[in-house]
């Protein structure tokens, strides 16, 4: 059953990722309605899935690359619904829901088998840990791909480039507004997920803090999104430069995802 649910999640992704990829060439009401029907129905095949090799499992499936890179797909494509729903912004899906699909595929190629959890990841801590890292970088996701559309709409006003794009994308207020919601969601959601990480560390080696790679870069994405979130509220960060840092948070949150193994995770 779970095999069942994930290849109808894929097959509903993929259609949804050419779906949004053909709003931006011709978008109609019709078309835009089956996009979103499309997405939400893959959603609900993923989060299926997701249950069921949770109950098949008796664990949460976040305890390795294959099932992480599955549940990150998840959060982004929840995260994008939400946004979605409340901006009416498809053209975002065009930007967000390809890596939602690049990241399943990815954890297809994977190979994971239901196993006897390590004593070190059987503590609440760990799942509160990896349930709001997942959750802030679902939303940091959301905010890059928000980023490189609002530079393609700054590139366009600048040249005065008023095509068919520009009248898809979003205004730059509305753009703002959905980055800096973002960012207000994430930043604490990461900053209670590795207060809890840090907890769970203790309870597992003795020590709140031991400077392994995946801590460290975990707080260097801390400190990126820390001193974008303090830009805007204090100096009023707007446009390009927040745009930019944006985008360098969220390379830095793959990096740290994909190429710093933590040592007591995986």
């Amino acid at each position: 059953m779970t095999h069942l649910f994930f290849f109808l999640t894929v097959a509903l992704y993929c259609c949804a990722t050419i779906a949004y990829l053909a709003c931006i060439i011709r978008t109609s009401p019709l078309l835009t309605c089956w996009t979103a029907r499309l997405l939400t129905g893959g959603f609900t095949a993923h989060l299926l899935s997701t249950i069921h090799l949770a109950v098949k499992m008796k664990y949460l499936p976040l305890t390795n690359m294959q099932e992480s890179l599955s549940f990150f797909s998840l959060a982004i494509v929840g995260a994008f619904i939400f946004f979605d729903r409340k901006y009416k912004v498809t053209t975002l899906g065009s930007f967000v829901v390809p890596v939602a699909l690049l990241m399943l595929v990815a954890s297809s190629s994977l190979h994971a088998e239901v196993r006897q959890l390590p004593p070190i990841l059987q503590s609440n801590w760990f799942w509160i840990h990896a349930l709001l890292a997942f959750a802030s970088y679902a939303f940091f996701t959301i905010a890059a791909g928000i980023a490189v559309m609002y530079l393609i709409q700054r590139y366009f006003l600048k040249t005065k480039h008023f095509g068919a794009l520009f009248q898809k994308l979003p205004s730059l207020e509305t753009m703002d507004e959905i980055s800096y919601r973002c960012l207000t969601a994430g930043w604490p959601l990461l900053t209670i997920a590795i207060i809890s990480g840090s907890i769970w560390s203790e309870k597992a080696m003795g020590s709140y803090w031991i400077w392994d790679r995946k801590q460290t870069w975990s707080l260097i994405i801390w400190f990126i999104y820390a001193a974008l979130l303090h830009g805007r509220i204090t100096i009023g960060w707007r446009g390009k430069r927040a745009a930019i840092l944006s985008i360098i948070g969220f390379i830095v949150v793959l990096f740290t995802f994909f190429g710093m193994k933590h040592s007591i995770t995986w």
